[in-house]
């Protein structure tokens, strides 16, 4: 495991992370990630901890309802947010980490555009 940090833009919103080393991340092309180009790294709840006050998270649902994106309330980034996909995790954006991390990523690309529930899950 190794420790990572990361947060929004402003830095109102920042988190640390226990991750594995060499995760497997997703490339997703749905209509939400492909239009933020966000990079799903997975961790599970118990690993994450949010470090500042979750009042600064505005939160925004759309199609099941199930998944809850949870935005920076000031500048707008979503680095993490709980998908439908992987209830027991926070999916946080590979790409609001801190620079400097150790992670060795494989980034998979996913087609979330035809994904739905009922099918098996990569990863």
């Amino acid at each position: 495991m190794i420790r990572v940090s990361g947060g929004c833009h402003c830095g109102a919103v920042r988190f640390e992370a226990q991750a594995e080393a060499e995760p497997e991340v997703l490339d997703c092309n749905c209509s939400i990630c492909s239009k933020t180009g966000y990079v799903h790294l997975f961790i599970p709840h118990e690993r994450f901890t949010l470090l500042t006050d979750d009042a600064a998270l505005t939160s925004y649902r759309f199609g099941t309802g199930s998944a809850e994106h949870l935005f920076c309330s000031k500048c707008g980034i979503k680095s993490f947010y709980q998908p439908r996909s992987h209830p027991e995790c926070w999916s946080v954006n590979l790409r609001c980490l801190d620079h400097g991390h150790t992670l060795k990523p494989s980034i998979v690309p996913f087609d979330g555009s035809k994904w739905s529930p009922e099918e098996e899950f990569p990863g």
